[in-house]
C-alpha cells in the first residue's frame, strides 16, 4: 500500500509513504533502486496521469520541492527519510524517479540524471536512503538488543550487515542483518567474531587463548559457543547462506592471522 499526501493548502505533495510488508510478501528493499542509474522509483497513485496526487508529485518535481518519505519498517512503524526529491518521470511505466541526495536543480545529463558510474550511484543511494530504514527494521525485529550479549542500550547498538553493501547480495533486508552492540559489530566486521549458519558464535582461537581483563573474558571468551538470539518470526531470521559466506571469510581470516 502506498500513499501520496498533499495538504489542501499546498500545490505540491508533502510526503510519500511505502507501507511495510513482512519478508516473503514485500519486495526486496534493493528492488526500488533501479539497476541502470541507481535512482529510486515510486509508482503513480492508480493509473491516471492527471490524478490529483500524481499531479502534486509532478508539481514537486518542477518546483524542486523536498519530500518526506515514510518507509515502513514494521507494522504501523515508519522511518522518515528527508529530503527526497522527484527528479523525473517515466510515464510509460507510470512511475516517478526520486533521488535522496540532490534536487532537480543539480547538474544533470541529457537523460535527467547525473552522469555518475552506475555502481557509485547504487551505493550512494542505497546508503543514503536505506541506512536508517535498515536500522529501523533490524532493531524492531531484534527487540532493540544485541543478538550476542543481550545489551539493550539502543545508542550502543548497530544494525550489522551479514554481507556488506559492497557485496552484490548485500541487500538492505532484515534477513541480511543482525542487531549487535558496537563491540561485537566491530569484532564481527574485522573477523574476530563469527556466526555459524547454525547461529552459534565463534571467536578466533588466538583471542580465546589471550589473557586480559573482564572485557576480554565476558565480551569474547564467554560468548564463544553460545547461540545468538534471533527474531521470533522465522521470515526475519538471518539467511543461512549469507551466514555461511560470512563465516567462510571468518575462517579464512583466522588462517592468515
Amino acid at each position: 500500500m502506498k500513499g501520496i499526501w498533499k495538504p489542501s493548502a499546498l500545490v505540491s505533495a508533502l510526503s510519500i509513504t511505502t507501507t511495510y510488508r513482512p519478508p516473503g510478501v514485500e519486495r526486496p528493499y534493493d528492488d526500488v533502486i533501479h539497476e541502470r542509474d541507481g535512482l529510486l522509483r515510486y509508482k503513480w497513485n492508480g493509473t491516471e496521469r492527471n490524478e490529483s496526487t500524481n499531479r502534486s508529485l509532478r508539481s514537486a518535481m518542477h518546483a524542486s520541492v523536498p519530500l518526506i518519505w515514510f518507509f515502513g519498517v514494521g507494522k504501523g512503524i515508519f522511518r522518515p527519510e528527508f529530503p527526497v526529491f522527484v527528479v523525473g518521470e517515466e510515464e510509460d511505466r507510470q512511475q516517478f524517479i526520486l533521488d535522496p541526495s540532490r534536487s532537480v536543480n543539480s547538474p544533470q545529463s541529457k537523460e535527467g540524471v547525473e552522469e555518475l558510474p552506475r555502481r557509485y550511484r547504487m551505493i550512494e543511494t542505497r546508503q543514503r536512503l536505506f541506512q536508517g530504514v535498515f536500522r529501523g527494521i533490524v532493531m524492531r525485529a531484534y527487540g532493540d538488543h544485541c543478538a550476542v550479549c543481550g545489551l539493550q542500550q539502543s545508542r550502543l547498538l548497530d544494525a550489522a550487515h551479514i554481507l556488506p553493501d559492497s557485496d552484490k547480495d548485500g541487500i538492505a533486508s532484515v534477513t541480511n542483518g543482525i542487531a549487535l552492540c558496537k563491540l561485537h559489530h566491530s569484532a564481527f566486521d574485522v573477523g574476530i567474531l563469527g556466526i555459524r549458519p547454525d547461529l552459534v558464535v565463534q571467536v578466533q582461537p588466538r583471542i580465546m587463548h589471550e589473557r586480559g581483563g573482564p572485557m576480554l573474558r565476558y565480551g569474547f571468551q564467554e560468548v564463544h559457543g553460545k547461540k545468538i538470539s534471533v527474531p521470533s518470526a522465522t521470515a526475519e531470521r538471518p539467511r543461512p547462506d549469507f551466514l555461511e559466506r560470512s563465516f567462510l571469510r571468518f575462517t579464512e581470516l583466522g588462517e592468515v592471522a
